[in-house]
C-alpha cells in the first residue's frame, strides 16, 4: 500500500519499506522465491570463492585493498551512500570478473576511465515466425560489457524495474550482436506485440558504468 512517510527502504518487523517513482510504499515480508537457476548458482559460487580468496591474501594486499577502497562508495540509496570496505570492494570486483570470465585479482587494480557505451540499438525481427534480437554496436566494444533483460511486458508498457543478467555481449559481427539465445534462454520466445527491454552496462574493475536502456516490440510475422 502507498504510504505518507520519510523516505525509508528495507524490512521493518513483518513489513517492507520501498520507494518507487510513485511514491513510498509498503507491503508485508514475503520469503522470496529461489529457483536456483543457473546464473544465480554462478554468482553464488563465485561469490564463495572470493570470500575464500579473501582470507589468503597476506596483511599488505588486505591494507592495498582497504586504501583503494576508501575512495569506492556504495551505490546512492535513499540519497545516501558510504565508502566500501576493502573486503566488500575485493567481492564486488572479483564477482564482476568472474562474470565475464576473468581471473580473480588478489591486487587492487588502478581504476581507468571508462569509455562509452557502444551499444546503440535493440532490433527485433520476425520472419515466419523465427523471432530474432540483434543490438547494434559502434566501433570496438569491450569485451566487458553485460546484457541484462526484463521478462516481455505489453506494447504500450514504458517502465520496468526488475531487469536479470542474461550473459556477456557476444562478439559482434558487421556492427550486431545477437542476442537471441541469451534471452530465449532465459524467458522463451516472445510474442508478437510484446515489448521486450534491454540493459547493457560496461565493466571495467573497479567501476560499473550506469546502463543503457532499450525497447522494442516484438513484430508480427
Amino acid at each position: 500500500m502507498k504510504i505518507l512517510d520519510i523516505p525509508q527502504s528495507g524490512t521493518i518487523g513483518t513489513m517492507v519499506s520501498y520507494k518507487t517513482r510513485y511514491g513510498q510504499f509498503r507491503r508485508r515480508y514475503v520469503t522470496p522465491r529461489d529457483p536456483q537457476t543457473s546464473s544465480q548458482v554462478q554468482r553464488r559460487e563465485a561469490m564463495g570463492r572470493a570470500r575464500f580468496r579473501w582470507r589468503t591474501l597476506t596483511d599488505a594486499q588486505r591494507a592495498a585493498w582497504n586504501a583503494t577502497a576508501s575512495s569506492s562508495r556504495t551505490r546512492r540509496r535513499l540519497n545516501q551512500s558510504g565508502p566500501l570496505s576493502g573486503y566488500l570492494l575485493f567481492i564486488k570486483i572479483n564477482c564482476n570478473r568472474a562474470l565475464v570470465g576473468q581471473d580473480f585479482a588478489l591486487d587492487p587494480p588502478a581504476a581507468s576511465p571508462m569509455p562509452d557505451n557502444p551499444v546503440r540499438k535493440l532490433v527485433i525481427t520476425n520472419t515466419d515466425g523465427s523471432i530474432v534480437l540483434k543490438l547494434s554496436v559502434s566501433g570496438n566494444p569491450s569485451p566487458y560489457i553485460v546484457v541484462l533483460g526484463a521478462k516481455p511486458r505489453s506494447a504500450g508498457a514504458t517502465y520496468v524495474d526488475h531487469f536479470t543478467i542474461l550473459g556477456a555481449l557476444p562478439a559482434p559481427e558487421r556492427g550486431v550482436s545477437e542476442i537471441t539465445d541469451l534471452y530465449v534462454g532465459k524467458y522463451g520466445v516472445p510474442r508478437a506485440g510484446t515489448r521486450l527491454f534491454i540493459r547493457t552496462f560496461q565493466l571495467s574493475d573497479i567501476w560499473e558504468a550506469p546502463p543503457v536502456q532499450f525497447s522494442a516490440v516484438v513484430p508480427a510475422p
